[in-house]
């Protein structure tokens, strides 16, 4: 008997006096010491699949069909025996922690919360065991990180800290939604290989869904291939890896992001520039708030980016990637000479900075969180020009018709809200938004690590047409080292705060000069082969 077995689920949402579907007539099953993985698009019903195991959609969501956890049946199951369930012997990696983490409580709350619930652990125990679950996850220095709150972690650490909580109680099956999208290579090796190993050792059966088929390569016994509801292809992973049958599980294996950027002119002028850039965030403690050290975010960055050029920015989380572009932008306190078009920033009043912000903008990694749900599209997308003006004068939606167009949007959709488009959609909204003030500057923050390998093509393709139509210059922070090579003119390599090695994209990537940096890019080599 399979520990989990789900046989022709069938779900789907009332809506407006209708019934959505979502899932449609899907069956397969996990044994104990098995990776099954769930690829597909989003919008393709994986997540809708992994929630139904232990009814975790909601009152609006109309399920039928079987789903048993050893023998139970869990489809129509009373509350008591689901909350025995869910999180103990099922448990759940979410891809944002964000909404998942509780920003009132501290870490060490948190992960107490579970183990005191399922396990009794308090006190001492629960604190020895949070400590051994933060280090095995790859968080350094767990002692120190115990007090801290879910906004005071990178975006990685945060993913690390929700797998330790997963892990907490040693689940039987564990179903991890997108785990690794937040993390660097080199963590997300180790994540997967901590993943590989407790499930040797537990005989835990593992459901995994992504996005990223180098890691389903890497780590899945077995694959489904689901689109719109179903799934369309499924076998051993090998198998499906050497000989797909089905179009769109060809289509899938073939999305890759491709080519190099178009190269910059040789009179094209500095656009942003940086000397002995410093980022340093007191510690403060006691009653008297005296600070004690520092948490030294960048040390002495130089950087150089022209019109047209693209400088990626790799390297671990909590390297500096981000802080350095904010400082860069003046949302963060910085130390050092920041010029920006020839003009030393650090020197603007707050009019001035108020009136160059339109130069400079930002894509950040998670649409979604980053566009209001209570606006449209089109007021999403025209409020820089509230707040900067419209110089042109032409009519507001004239002009937000025609960004949409050429970011690649209809705008037909423009009255819509943002949970009515899928991930890709928002993220080209999130674009548009940045691209409609006509910056010189813009800061890509991680902005196609939440998308699937066929939206993340599209949108490199978008970025490097618009580049080469408005001589924009990218700062491309990410942990993706295929979209980097695809996207940058030059590479400059971060860890613990520090630039280790910067030079031409094509040499670094073929021959790195560092140990640091050649660790890197064997991880992320290691994660698209099978090894």
């Amino acid at each position: 008997m399979s520990l989990l077995e789900v046989k022709d689920l069938h779900v789907g949402f009332r809506q407006d006096g209708q019934v959505v579907r979502a899932v449609n007539g899907v069956s397969f099953t996990v044994d104990r010491g098995e990776t099954v993985a769930l690829v597909g698009e989003s919008g393709s019903g994986k997540s809708v699949t992994a929630l139904s195991t232990v009814s975790l959609l909601g009152t609006s969501a109309e399920v039928q069909g079987s789903v048993t956890y050893d023998g139970q049946q869990m489809i129509g199951a009373d509350d008591r025996m689901l909350r025995k369930v869910r999180g103990n012997d099922i448990s759940f990696i979410f891809q944002e922690p964000m909404t998942s983490l509780n920003p009132l409580h501290t870490l060490e709350r948190q992960i107490t919360e579970s183990l005191e619930l399922h396990q009794g652990l308090t006190g001492d125990a629960a604190r020895t065991r949070i400590l051994e679950l933060m280090e095995r996850v790859g968080i350094r220095d767990p002692k120190s990180r115990l007090g801290a709150y879910p906004h005071q972690l990178s975006g990685g650490q945060r993913q690390r800290v929700m797998i330790a909580m997963a892990l907490a109680n040693k689940p039987d099956i564990l179903i991890a939604d997108e785990p690794t999208t937040a993390l660097d290579v080199t963590i997300q090796a180790q994540i997967l290989e901590l993943l590989a190993e407790l499930k040797r050792e537990e005989q835990m059966g593992l459901l995994f869904i992504t996005h990223d088929l180098g890691i389903v390569q890497r780590i899945a016994d077995k694959v489904c291939v689901m689109k719109d509801g179903e799934i369309v292809e499924s076998g051993p992973t090998a198998k499906i890896f050497a000989s797909p049958q089905h179009p769109y599980t060809k289509k899938l294996l073939n999305a890759r992001a491709v080519g190099e950027p178009t190269a910059v002119a040789d009179d094209a002028p500095a656009v942003v520039e940086t000397e002995h850039l410093r980022v340093w965030f007191p510690i403060q403690r006691g009653f008297l708030r005296k600070t004690v050290g520092h948490v030294k975010a960048v040390n002495d960055a130089s950087i150089r980016v022209r019109a047209g050029e693209t400088l990626g920015i790799v390297g671990e989380s909590g390297s500096g990637k981000t802080t350095m572009a904010l400082a860069i932008m003046r949302l963060i306190a910085s130390e050092g000479k920041i010029t920006f078009a020839g003009q030393d920033v650090n020197s603007w009043s707050t009019k001035e900075l108020r009136r160059h912000r339109s130069d400079m903008q930002i894509v950040f990694q998670d649409p979604f969180g980053s566009l209001s749900p209570r606006m449209t599209c089109e007021q999403i997308v025209a409020e820089g020009l509230g707040v900067h003006g419209n110089p042109g004068g032409r009519p507001q939606r004239d002009l937000v018709a025609e960004v949409m167009v050429e970011v690649g949007l209809d705008p037909a959709t423009m009255d819509r809200y943002p949970h009515e488009f899928s991930g890709g959609q928002r993220q080209r909204i999130a674009i548009a938004r940045a691209m409609i003030l006509r910056p010189k500057l813009v800061v890509l923050d991680e902005p196609t690590s939440a998308l699937d390998m066929t939206v993340q093509v599209q949108i490199v393709d978008l970025l490097r047409q618009l580049q080469v139509k408005y001589g924009l210059a990218y700062l491309f922070i990410s942990h993706d080292l295929n979209v980097v090579r695809a996207m940058s003119h030059r590479v400059i390599v971060m860890k613990q705060g520090d630039v280790v090695e910067a030079g031409e994209a094509q040499a670094l990537f073929e021959a790195p000069q560092t140990d640091y940096a050649r660790t890197l890019l064997q991880a992320a080599l290691d994660l698209k082969t099978h090894k």
